[in-house]
Parts: structure tokens; sequence; C-alpha cells
């Protein structure tokens, strides 16, 4: 297997408090990788430095082998290295065609897109309903962003994010807030999605978490509890100990 994005000593530090504490993490190319722990363990933290919302204290991160440590979020989009719902943004009053549009249009960078013609703007509606098939809401394409359910909000977030062409996506909780019949359309899109790319996720639900990670780091107190598939995590005596003592987020 070959490294994705990797981290080596990272650490942040926040006046005196440490939040990440000298983290080693490697992300194989073309898998799921989830990133648990109970709380206060450090997972938000940590993946803030790996979106570059958040600057190292110390430690390095590369992404397919180039040091991004000192990049900016924009920097590593541009790269391929993409943060669902913080790039992407969902207008309500649009249908789901229009914004995924949107999106492709600012993947040229023009700001004025925004403003052209019908015409003009209808170059962009095939790629579009590409990415919209691709996430499942082929029959919704002329609704109302403000109009779906939840779960299918999350998707056409997910479908802005693809119209910036990842090749790694990062995903920040993507079933926080939903209910079971959300959470099996959107691991199901997941599990899609990942099977040309490499995915990255904090997740707090860890029925997802077994079902679709191929790896997983767990974080405690800052610093990696233990790592493997889940069947080896979850019955790390150390594991147990630190989710029956802390509680889960």
């Amino acid at each position: 297997m070959t490294a994705a994005l990797e981290a080596r000593g990272l650490r942040k530090e926040f006046k005196g408090f440490v939040a990440v504490d000298d983290v080693d993490l490697t992300v194989e190319k073309g898998t799921i990788h989830a990133l648990i722990g109970p709380n206060g363990a450090g997972k938000t933290t940590c993946f803030n430095l790996l979106t570059k919302f958040l600057s190292p204290t110390a430690g390095r991160i590369t992404y397919e082998g180039r040091d991004i440590t000192r990049l900016s979020p924009a920097d590593i989009a541009r790269l391929g290295l993409v943060r669902s719902f913080q790039i992407s943004a969902v207008f309500p009053d649009l249908s789901v065609l229009e914004n995924v549009r949107l999106a492709l249009q600012r993947q040229r960078g023009d700001s004025y897109d925004f403003w052209r013609s019908e015409r003009v703007l209808s170059r962009y509606d095939e790629a579009a309903r590409g990415h919209i098939d691709e996430v499942g809401l082929t029959e919704f394409a002329h609704h109302r962003a403000a109009e779906l359910s939840y779960g299918r909000k999350r998707a056409l977030e997910i479908a802005t994010t693809l119209a910036l062409e990842p090749q790694m996506l990062l995903l920040d909780e993507p079933m926080a807030g939903m209910g079971q019949e959300d959470v099996e359309r959107i691991s199901a899109l997941i599990r899609r999605i990942a099977k040309n790319r490499t995915i990255l996720m904090v997740e707090h639900n860890l029925n997802v978490v077994a079902s679709l990670s191929d790896r997983i780091t767990v974080l405690a107190r800052g610093e990696v509890l233990a790592e493997g598939d889940y069947a080896t995590v979850s019955q790390a005596p150390e594991v147990i100990e630190a989710y029956i003592g802390a509680g889960h987020d």
C-alpha cells in the first residue's frame, strides 16, 4: 500500500495545554480510515490540523509525498485534498442542479460566472448531473435544496465537494444529527464514492465506523491509543477502558 496522507510527530498546544501529543498517522491510498476516541481525545483538533484549519506546534504533514504542513485549506484543496462540508456551499433557495453547477463554476475561479446567462451556465449541466447521479439525487435535481431531507442535504454537500475533483475526502462527523434512514443512505454513499478515492473521517457512530472503515486510529488524551481494523481496536483493553471511563461523543 502507498500512503496518501501522513502525519509524523504532530503536536498542538493551546497556552500550555497539549491537545494533540506526538501523533503519527498514515492513511493508505484507496482506504476508508476512521479517527475515533472518547470525549476530549483530541480527534477534532487532530482533524483540524490535518485539514489545515489549525497550524501544528510541531510535526510534519505530507500528502502524496509533498510537505503540506504550512499550506492553507485552499492550497491543499487545489492538490486534491478536500474537507467536505467546509468548502462546499449549499444555497437553500437554489435547486440541486444549480448548487452543483455553482461548485463547478467555482472550480474555474471565475466569480462573475454567477451573473452570467442561463445559456452560458448550461455548459456545466452535464458535469453537474454526473455528480448528482453519483450521490443518488437524480430525481431531486430540480428541487430546491431547502426542500431536501437532512440526509439528502448532506448528499448534496458531498456532490458539491466532488465537483472540486478531490482525490481524498476528509469527512467531519458525516452522520451527525441523522436518523437511521439517513445514516444508512449516507453510509452507502460514502462506500460508493470511496471506490476510487481515499477517505479519512471523524465519526462518533461506532456502528458506521465498524461497517465502513478499513482501518481505525483511536485517540485518547491527545495520543494514539490503538490502531488497526475494527475487530482489533474494539477488543483492545486500553480502548475499552478509555470508552467506559470517559464515554464517547
